[in-house]
């Protein structure tokens, strides 16, 4: 599919419609921006009701209100989104423990699992909805040219000119290799398990995490009872347990989760994927941003990933909406640093502290288990610090770009009415 196909010059181009590309883009044509989205394969329009996506995310509600302020949060909840009042997380190592309540901030939730797809069909709905976007699709990425305009040239021959080149094409960016720019970091030795589950017991609208040497279990509750998991652990041991039937998986399972939700009694198809930390040494060049995957990649362990890409893209079109209101070039280095500036250490920072977590966690040294065993139980004693780290997860503190605040009820801040 292609809109506005004969149109070939873009205020931005944007390479990748997942979730943060496509975010991003609707923040921008909501406020004027002529916009093209390339995207290799369009998001999955119906699935039956009972099927879950295996790839989820943990959003925040720093997300959850950039997502209402594009309007797409009430397509997300006709499709599916499952809060969650509570988190509890404990060490295999010993009595450690910690417990946070929405009550006990008094908030409805902490925050909402969300399947992937629906949340980038939503958007990519929305997409269709704006005048001035134009979505390629599909459209894969075959040359990146910055010096004497930015523009890109597709599989096809097409070539696509615009003032600005975004990356926001994931982990493996081909938008970040064409533009020679280094990305550091290193694979962690632990592959990640997803898959829908039912257990014995409802899970009570708590996300349940057991760390175990061999890394990080999660199971996250969706709305009907049912949890997605995302099971960390050595690449040996997660070929041993995709090769198990569905009962011997199920007991694994219901032994590696210390039957908190009772027995394991069913499991749907099951996924697995390497993990790895990676920053890009810049998000930016003249002509060029990235953001999201495309700049960062966070284990999974707190499900920050796309919380960070959601304020990537909502902290840069406040800097270009600003740049464009003060007559300022959007594609200059100048401007493009606010956003590099603003989000590179506080990236850093959320990627720092995943891996000491991992690193904390992940191993049975009598030590370190007795010091994370009590670093837990003073944590969970100590209320004020425990209700500020959720608060702080959740977005609820620190400073927040526009789209990613509460606003009031049809504000015109930063959009456009289309």
């Amino acid at each position: 599919m292609s809109d506005n196909a004969e149109k070939t010059t873009f205020d931005l181009i944007i390479v990748g419609a997942g979730m943060v590309g496509a975010a991003l883009g609707c923040a921008l044509a909501e406020a004027g921006f002529e916009v093209c989205l390339l995207e290799a394969r369009e998001p999955q329009r119906e699935w039956p009701r009972e099927e879950v996506d295996l790839r989820v995310s943990a959003l925040s509600r720093a997300s959850q209100q950039l997502l209402e302020n594009l309007g797409v949060w009430p397509r997300m909840a006709e499709l599916r989104v499952s809060p969650y009042t509570d988190m509890h997380v404990w060490d295999a190592g010993g009595q450690g423990s910690i417990h946070f309540s929405a009550a006990d901030i008094g908030e409805p939730d902490l925050g909402h699992i969300v399947e992937n797809r629906v949340t980038q069909l939503a958007l990519w709905e929305r997409l269709g909805q704006l005048t001035n976007v134009t979505r390629l699709c599909p459209a894969r990425l075959a040359g990146l040219q910055l010096q004497g305009g930015p523009q890109v040239t597709l599989e096809d021959g097409r070539v696509v000119r615009g003032r600005l080149i975004v990356g926001a094409d994931g982990r493996d960016s081909r938008v970040r290799r064409l533009a020679g720019i280094p990305s550091q970091g290193w694979d962690y030795d632990q592959h990640a398990i997803v898959a829908t589950v039912r257990p014995q017991r409802h899970h009570r609208e708590t996300a349940w995490q057991r760390f175990m040497p061999s890394g990080p279990l999660a199971l996250l509750p969706i709305a009907d009872g049912r949890c997605s998991i995302v099971w960390s652990t050595s690449p040996q041991r997660a070929e041993a347990l995709m090769q198990l039937d569905e009962a011997g998986f199920r007991q694994e399972l219901t032994l590696a989760s210390e039957a908190i939700l009772g027995e394991i009694e069913a499991v749907g198809p099951r996924g697995v994927f390497p993990l790895r930390l990676g920053h890009a040494r810049d998000y930016v060049r003249e002509g060029l941003a990235l953001v999201g995957d495309a700049a960062h990649a966070v284990h999974p362990l707190a499900g920050q990933g796309v919380n960070l890409g959601f304020l990537d893209a909502a902290c840069l079109a406040e800097v270009l909406i600003e740049a464009r209101r003060r007559h300022r070039g959007i594609a200059s280095l100048a401007t493009l640093r606010r956003y590099e500036r603003s989000r590179k250490g506080a990236n850093l920072l959320m990627l720092g502290v995943m891996d000491l977590f991992k690193r904390f966690f992940s191993n049975d040294l009598p030590p370190l288990r007795l010091a994370r065993n009590l670093g837990l139980e003073l944590v969970d004693r100590a209320g004020p610090l425990k209700n500020l780290i959720i608060r702080r997860a959740m977005g609820l503190e620190g400073e927040l770009p526009a789209l990613a605040r509460n606003r009031p009820s049809g504000s015109p801040e930063g959009r456009q009415a289309q």
